[in-house]
C-alpha cells in the first residue's frame, strides 16, 4: 500500500514546539510521585476547551473525557500512582469527525500541555539523552475493548533509542520498545498488514531456537527493528518516521479515525452504543514492564468477574508490556503468584483494589504495571462481568452497605437475566473430554469447530452453528466471534481479548486450553493422545468449568428457570447461590416497579407457567389460535354460509368451544385480569391455499367428478382473496361485516365469566376490539357487546364487569386517540402492527431482504421490531397517551406486542406512563426486572 505522508511542518495538530528548556525540570518519573505539584498549564483563549490534564478531570466526566481520562483523573484526585498525562476530550474527536481535520484551538492546547509534562518530567519526548516517551490511547465513554487505537513508546527513534538503553542501562530493553512502537505505530497508524509484522517476529524466533520473544536478545531485537522498519518502507513508500512530535499527532489522528473503523462500528451495534459519541485521546507518559524480571504488567479485577466471587483475581506477565496481556500472546501467571514475585508491589495494589472497590463501590478492573519494584496504576473501570456475577455482586454490595436496593437494580439488566435463563449441559451426560481451560464466560455452547471469522460468518449465515477456536483473538475477530456460539482459544486468560470481549456480549468463551494445539492454517486442533479435531467436527465447550468436549453434550434447564417454575425455591438449604442472588434481586424489582407485567398466552397451560413466571394477568389473548385444527372446518363452514340459518348454525358450534377455551384460561388467571383479542387475522388464513385447491379443482373437472363443496370453496377462496391482507379484511372488519362473529365471541366470553363467577371464581375478562381505526367502528362493535353482555347477566342471574377496550395498531388510531378514548375503558397497544403501519414494513419480508444491510450501514442502531422506534412509534404512542387520558383520565393502559418484553422498550412504556406491559411468557421475568430498573433510574432511559 501507499501511504500520502503530510510533513510535520504543515500538519494539523502543529510542529514540535521551539520551546526555551525548563530551569527547574521535575525528578524522573521513576523517582517523583504522579501527584507533585506540576507546571502550570497556560488556559486556552477559545471558548472551548479540548485538553485536560490527569489533575483537572474527575470519573463524572466521561461524556467529555471518556471513560478512561475520567477514571486517570478520578485516580489521580485519590493520591493513587498514576504516570503524568492528560486527555484530548470527545469533542475534539468530533469536531475532527465532521470536518476532517481538528479544531483550531487543538494544536496550541496539545502543544501546552505537552510542554508542561515535559517539564515534570525534566526531559524532553523523544530526546536524545534520556528520551521522554509516551503512549496514545483512545478512550470513548464507553468500554470498547480493543476495538479502537492505541500506540506505545511514542517517542522512540533511531537516535533516541540508544539514550534510552543508557538511561535504563538494558539495551536488550530498548531495542525491544522500538520494534513495538514500530509495530504498533505500522499496523495502527499507517494500515500495514500486521501479519508482516508477526510473521518477521516469528521467523526471528526460529533462527534463534526459542519460542517466546524474551528469549530474543538485544542483537536480535536490533535486527528485527532493522527488519520492521523495511516493512514499513516498503508498503508505504516512506521511512518509518523519526520526528517524535509527528509520531504523536499521526498516532492522535489514527485514534480519532479508528472510532468509525468497521471493528468499532461493528461492536457499537453489537452493543447499542450511540455512534456520535466520539472517542478521547489520553497522552500518558509512559513507564515499563518490560525492564527485566523485576517488572511487569497485569490485569486484576476487585472480584471474580465471572463468578463474581471476592479474591484476589486477575492475571500478572513478569518483563512485559500491556498488550502482552489481553493480547494473549504469553501466557500469563495468576494474579497471586505476584505476592511471591513481588511482595512490595501486591500488597500496594491488594490496598489499592480494595481502595478502588470503596471508592467507585462496584467490581473494578485494573490495568498496572511494576516498573523495577514500583507499582504504577494505567486504568481504572467498572469491570464487564458474567451475568452470574453481576447478580452476585448486586447482592453482595447491598450487604456491605455500600449501595442500597435502587442501585442493586442499576448492576444488572434484563439481557443479563435472559443469559441465566438459558439451558446448561447435563451433568449425568457421559462425554468425551478432550482438555480444559480458562472458564472465562460461563453457558453452554455446541457447535461445529471453525478456524476463522470468515468461515464463523459464512457457516453461521447458512443456519450452522459454530466454536471460534483461535489460538488467540484479536479485534479483527469481532465478526466471528459475534456469529459463534462460543469462542475457544488455547492462549491467555480471564483479562485476555477473547474474555473480556465474550463476557460483554454474554458468549460463551473458553480460553488458555494450552494441551489443545490449534493449527489455524491446517484448520485443525489437536487435543492430548493425538485426538485431532477437524474443521466442522462438533465441539461443545462450557464456560462455567473451562471444560472442552468432543461432540455434542446434552443440555438441561438453568436452575433460574427451575426457580421461575417453582421447582427450586431461594430459601431452600440446596438452593444455587446464584438462584439467591436473582430471588433478592427480583424480589427489589417487584418492590419498586410502577409498571404491571402481564403475558402474552391464548391456553390455560401458557397462562399457568405465566403465572408461576410471575405475570399479573394476561395482556394479550389470541382468539384465532382457537380456531386451529379441528376448528377449522367449522370457520370454513361459517365463510361458506350462503343463509343466516347456515351462518348461525356454524356459530352455534363455535360457541360452546370458544366458551370452554375462556373457562380454562379464567381458572388459570383467576383473580387477575384476562385481556382477550376478539378475532384479527382475515379469514383466508382458515382457507386452503389458492394455488392447490386450483390444482385440486381442476383436475377433478377434467376427471368429470368436480366436488360441489370444493367448487364453493374454491369460490369463497377467490373471493376473499387479497394482495395485501394485513391491510384488508380483519380485525373490526370482520366484526362489522361477518354477522354475529363478534357477537359469538362476547358471548362465549361472558358466559365462561359467568359459569367462572357462579364457581366461586374471581373472572377479571377484558374484551379488546382489534385494528380500529375510527371511534365509530368501535361504537358499533360495543353497542352489540354490551347488549350481549346483558343478555347473559339476565339469563345466568350474574352481575358481569366487563370493560371493553381496543388495540390501538394503526396510525390514525394513535392520532385519533382521543375520540376513541369517549368509547374505550382501556387501550393496548399493538406495537408489532403499529411499527409495520409507520414504517411501511411488512415485516415477514423486510426482515429478511434488506434489515441486515440497514443495520450494517447503520440506518438501524437495532431493529424497530425488537426494540421500538421512539422518534417514530414511540411518538405516537407518547401522543396516544396523552389524548386518550385526557379524554378519560381513568383509561387503562398497556402493550401487548413483543416490545413489552425488550428491555429498552420497557423503560420508555415505564417514561410514558403506561400502567402494564405484556409479553410471552419466558419474558415475564426479564420484563418484571426492568420495569424496577426503569423505576429506579426515574424513568431514565439507558438499559444498557
Amino acid at each position: 500500500m501507499t501511504v500520502e505522508w503530510t510533513s510535520s511542518e504543515s500538519f494539523d495538530l502543529g510542529t514540535l514546539p521551539a520551546v526555551s528548556p525548563f530551569e527547574h525540570a521535575l525528578p524522573h518519573l521513576s523517582t517523583g510521585g504522579p501527584n507533585e505539584e506540576s507546571s502550570p498549564v497556560p488556559e486556552t483563549t477559545d471558548r472551548q476547551k479540548f485538553v485536560y490534564d490527569f489533575t483537572e478531570g474527575n470519573k463524572d466526566l466521561k461524556d467529555l473525557l471518556g471513560g478512561k481520562g475520567a477514571n486517570l483523573a478520578e485516580m489521580t484526585n485519590l493520591g493513587l500512582p498514576v504516570p503524568p498525562g492528560f486527555t484530548i476530550t470527545t469533542e475534539a474527536c468530533k469536531v475532527y469527525l465532521a470536518s476532517g481535520s481538528e479544531p483550531t484551538a487543538l494544536r496550541d492546547e496539545v502543544t501546552a500541555h505537552l510542554g508542561a509534562l515535559e517539564a515534570r518530567m525534566g526531559k524532553k519526548l523523544g530526546q536524545a539523552d534520556d528520551p521522554l516517551l509516551v503512549s496514545v490511547r483512545s478512550g470513548a465513554k464507553f468500554s470498547m475493548p480493543g476495538m479502537m487505537d492505541t500506540v506505545l513508546n511514542i517517542g522512540l527513534s533511531d537516535e533516541s533509542v540508544t539514550g534510552l538503553a543508557a538511561q535504563a542501562g538494558d539495551e536488550r530493553f530498548a531495542w525491544d520498545s522500538y520494534r513495538r512502537l514500530i509495530q504498533m505505530f505500522g499496523k495502527t497508524v499507517l494500515g500495514v498488514d500486521g501479519e508482516l509484522f508477526e510473521d518477521a517476529l516469528e521467523e526471528a524466533k526460529r533462527a534463534k531456537g526459542v519460542t517466546t520473544d524474551v528469549d530474543l536478545d538485544a542483537a536480535d531485537l536490533r535486527g528485527l527493528v532493522e527488519e520492521f522498519k523495511g516493512i514499513v518502507s516498503k508498503e508505504t513508500g516512506r521511512d518509518f518516521p523519526q520526528e517524535p512530535r509527528e509520531q504523536m499527532d499521526l498516532a492522535i489522528r489514527a485514534v480519532f479515525d479508528s472510532w468509525n473503523g468497521e471493528r468499532a462500528k461493528l461492536y457499537r451495534r453489537q452493543e447499542r452504543i450511540p455512534g456520535d459519541l466520539g472517542t478521547a485521546v489520553n497522552i500518558c507518559s509512559m513507564v515499563f514492564g518490560n525492564l527485566g524480571p523485576d517488572s511487569g504488567t497485569g490485569v486484576a479485577f476487585t472480584r471474580d468477574p465471572a463468578s463474581g466471587h471476592q479474591g484476589v483475581y486477575g492475571d500478572y506477565l513478569q518483563n512485559a508490556q500491556g498488550e502482552d496481556v489481553v493480547a494473549g500472546i504469553r501466557n500469563t501467571v495468576p494474579l497471586a503468584d505476584l505476592e511471591r514475585i513481588d511482595k512490595a508491589s501486591y500488597d500496594r495494589l491488594i490496598s489499592i483494589m480494595e481502595t478502588l472497590e470503596t471508592h467507585y463501590r462496584d467490581l473494578c478492573d485494573i490495568e498496572f504495571t511494576i516498573e523495577r519494584g514500583k507499582l504504577w496504576m494505567l486504568q481504572t473501570r467498572i469491570g464487564k462481568r458474567t451475568a452470574g456475577a453481576a447478580f452476585r455482586i448486586a447482592t453482595q454490595l447491598v450487604d456491605q452497605g455500600l449501595i442500597d436496593e435502587a442501585e442493586a437494580l442499576q448492576r444488572v439488566t434484563g439481557g443479563q437475566l435472559a443469559q441465566l435463563m438459558f439451558p446448561r449441559f447435563d451433568e449425568k451426560a457421559k462425554t468425551d473430554l478432550l482438555g480444559r481451560g480458562i472458564a472465562a464466560s460461563p453457558g453452554a455452547a455446541v457447535g461445529k469447530a471453525v478456524f476463522d471469522s470468515y468461515t464463523a460468518v459464512k457457516w453461521s449465515r447458512s443456519g450452522e452453528k459454530v466454536i471460534l477456536i483461535r489460538r488467540e483473538t484479536n479485534p479483527d475477530d469481532l465478526n466471528g466471534m459475534i456469529a459463534a456460539e462460543g469462542i475457544l482459544t488455547s492462549r491467555g486468560g480471564k483479562t485476555s481479548h477473547a474474555a473480556v470481549v465474550a463476557r460483554g456480549m454474554g458468549k460463551t468463551c473458553v480460553c488458555g486450553a494450552e494441551e489443545l494445539e490449534v493449527d489455524t492454517k491446517r484448520r485443525r486442533m489437536t487435543a492430548p493422545g493425538g485426538v485431532v479435531i477437524e474443521e466442522g467436527d462438533v465441539v461443545s465447550i462450557d464456560g462455567s468449568t473451562g471444560k472442552v468436549y468432543l461432540g455434542e453434550v446434552p443440555v438441561v434447564p438453568s436452575p433460574v428457570v427451575e426457580y421461575f417454575e417453582g421447582r427450586m425455591h431461594a430459601g431452600a438449604d440446596d438452593a444455587d447461590e446464584l438462584v439467591q442472588a436473582v430471588h433478592r434481586v427480583m424480589a427489589y424489582a417487584d418492590r419498586m416497579r410502577r409498571l404491571r407485567v402481564r403475558a402474552n398466552a391464548d391456553n390455560a397451560e401458557d397462562a399457568s407457567r405465566a403465572r408461576r413466571f410471575g405475570a399479573q394477568g394476561i395482556g394479550l389473548c389470541r382468539t384465532e389460535h382457537m380456531f386451529l385444527g379441528e376448528r377449522r372446518e367449522m370457520v370454513e363452514r361459517l365463510i361458506l354460509a350462503d343463509t343466516d340459518a347456515e351462518r348461525d348454525e356454524a356459530l352455534g358450534a363455535l360457541l360452546p368451544l370458544q366458551k370452554a377455551d375462556f373457562v380454562e384460561l379464567f381458572e388459570a388467571m383467576d383473580g387477575l385480569p384476562v385481556t382477550v383479542r376478539l378475532l384479527d387475522p382475515p379469514l383466508h388464513e382458515f382457507l386452503p391455499d389458492i394455488t392447490e385447491l386450483s390444482v385440486r379443482v381442476a383436475l377433478a373437472e377434467a376427471r368429470e367428478d368436480a366436488n360441489e363443496n370444493d367448487l364453493r370453496l374454491l369460490q369463497a377462496v377467490h373471493k376473499l382473496h387479497e394482495q395485501n391482507p394485513m391491510l384488508g379484511l380483519r380485525g373490526v372488519r370482520l366484526g362489522l361485516v361477518i354477522p354475529g362473529l363478534f357477537a359469538m365471541q362476547v358471548r362465549a366470553i361472558a358466559e365462561a365469566a359467568a359459569e367462572r363467577k357462579n364457581a366461586k371464581g374471581d373472572p377479571r375478562a377484558e374484551i379488546m376490539i382489534p385494528l380500529v381505526g375510527t371511534v365509530q367502528e368501535l361504537e358499533i362493535v360495543r353497542e352489540e357487546a354490551d347488549q350481549v353482555i346483558a343478555e347473559v347477566e339476565a339469563a345466568t342471574g350474574t352481575s358481569l364487569k366487563l370493560t371493553i377496550g381496543t388495540m390501538i395498531e394503526l396510525p390514525r388510531a394513535a392520532l385519533t386517540a382521543g375520540q376513541i378514548a369517549e368509547a374505550a375503558q382501556f387501550f393496548s397497544f399493538g406495537t408489532n402492527d403499529l411499527t409495520q403501519t409507520v414504517w411501511g414494513f411488512s415485516r415477514d419480508d423486510v426482515e429478511a431482504s434488506f434489515f441486515t444491510a440497514y443495520l450494517e450501514k447503520g440506518i438501524f442502531g437495532v431493529s424497530p421490531f425488537e426494540t421500538i422506534d421512539r422518534d417514530g412509534v414511540g411518538s405516537l404512542v407518547r401522543s396516544a397517551v396523552e389524548a386518550g387520558r385526557a379524554t378519560r383520565p381513568d383509561l387503562k393502559l398497556g402493550v401487548c406486542g413483543e416490545h413489552g418484553g425488550d428491555p429498552e422498550s420497557v423503560h420508555f412504556f415505564h417514561e410514558v406512563g403506561l400502567d402494564y406491559v405484556s409479553c410471552s411468557p419466558f419474558r415475564i421475568p426479564v420484563a418484571r426486572l426492568e420495569a424496577g430498573r426503569a423505576a429506579a433510574l426515574g424513568g431514565g432511559s439507558d438499559s444498557r
